[in-house]
């Protein structure tokens, strides 16, 4: 006897079409730059393993002060070399199932499993969001225990006693954030801060609003129709950037800045990206449905490589991205287009 299943109602090919609508390209980050889908990360997943190797050529020392020329046969000059270093990877493979019993679609009069379809690509994009913000905190990590902070401008204090303006965000603490970079600070393209950050910046009347070129001219921007800038970075607002409590009393709020790229990602789909599974029995014969997604991709903040030296699976888990000790930075601190800013609010 035939019978009508989840499974012939859903296309893995179309209903995946449809999950792609709510793909990482509609997200701040990368809408803002900061972070770009990187052909060299997709094609990796062809060769198989858990790391991608990323070589390159480090830069000319220009610390190295040039040869004078004479016209001595004697004076031989010795060529220098150029050297040779190494970006690292993790991939990462997940997934993620919902089930409903179909006595729950009969009794409610909706079914949670068509909740499920519509929002299961949001989830990862969330999922991926997350991702990036877990990676930057690593990076953080490791750049206050290996680099003397190189990469941060912390003007933030222990505790809520003593707190002004001065601990928290302003033009002079995000310059101070900038110029971390030296030279190179024309690189930030966005900033991500908390919310409470963000109501800062918007006390100090600091915020502009531009519209995107593909948003309806016609849209007022009390309707959303339109983007936040501060000094001409696109802010992004995200209330998983971190929080941390002081050690005495208060909270810190940690900013990032990005420069422009300086996030890559690249995604590569599952050998069964897509599963629908029925349980008729469960329920006591009522009858179940299980929908299952995978995912698997890299995330790596340009410069820097993953030790994996703390991960207890086969793929990192976000506790242990934020982890200094599986990180480290290959390249000069100037380089890499990411500074942090602490304050107070």
């Amino acid at each position: 006897m035939a019978s009508t299943l989840l499974s012939d109602v859903i296309i893995p090919a179309v209903y995946m079409s449809y999950s792609a609508v709510d793909s990482p390209e509609l997200s701040a980050f990368y809408e803002s730059g900061a972070a770009v889908r990187n052909s060299v990360l997709d094609n990796a997943f062809s060769a198989g393993g858990t790391t991608v190797h990323m070589p390159f050529w480090k830069d000319l020392d220009a610390t190295i002060e040039p040869n004078y020329s004479t016209d001595n046969p004697a004076d031989v000059a010795v060529p220098n070399k150029v050297v040779a270093g190494e970006m690292l990877a993790r991939v990462a493979n997940m997934n993620q199932a919902y089930s409903a019993a179909d006595l729950v679609s009969e009794l409610a009069g909706s079914n949670p499993m068509q909740r499920v379809r519509n929002r299961f690509g949001t989830y990862w994009t969330r999922q991926w969001q997350r991702r990036i913000i877990a990676t930057v905190q690593g990076v953080l990590a490791k750049n206050v225990a290996t680099y003397s902070s190189d990469m941060v401008n912390s003007i933030a204090l222990e505790t809520t006693v003593g707190v002004t303006s001065a601990n928290l965000f302003s033009r002079a603490a995000f310059t101070g954030a900038i110029f971390t970079l030296g030279d190179h600070f024309g690189q930030v393209v966005a900033i991500a801060v908390h919310s409470i950050v963000y109501k800062r910046m918007i006390d100090n009347d600091d915020i502009t609003f531009e519209r995107p070129s593909q948003t309806d001219p016609n849209i007022p921007i009390s309707a959303g129709g339109s983007v936040p800038y501060f000094l001409g970075k696109r802010v992004i607002v995200d209330d998983n950037m971190p929080v941390v409590a002081g050690t005495t009393s208060g909270f810190k709020y940690v900013s990032a800045l990005f420069g422009e790229g300086v996030i890559g990602y690249g995604e590569n789909s599952p050998l069964v990206p897509v599963e629908v599974r029925r349980e008729p029995a469960q329920g006591n014969g009522g009858g179940l449905e299980q929908l299952w997604e995978r995912k698997s991709m890299v995330i790596q903040p340009f410069g820097h490589k993953f030790l994996s030296g703390s991960v207890a699976g086969q793929s990192p888990t976000l506790a242990e991205l934020k982890l200094a000790a599986n990180w480290d930075r290959v390249i000069e601190r100037k380089n890499v287009p990411l500074a942090f800013l602490i304050t107070n609010g």
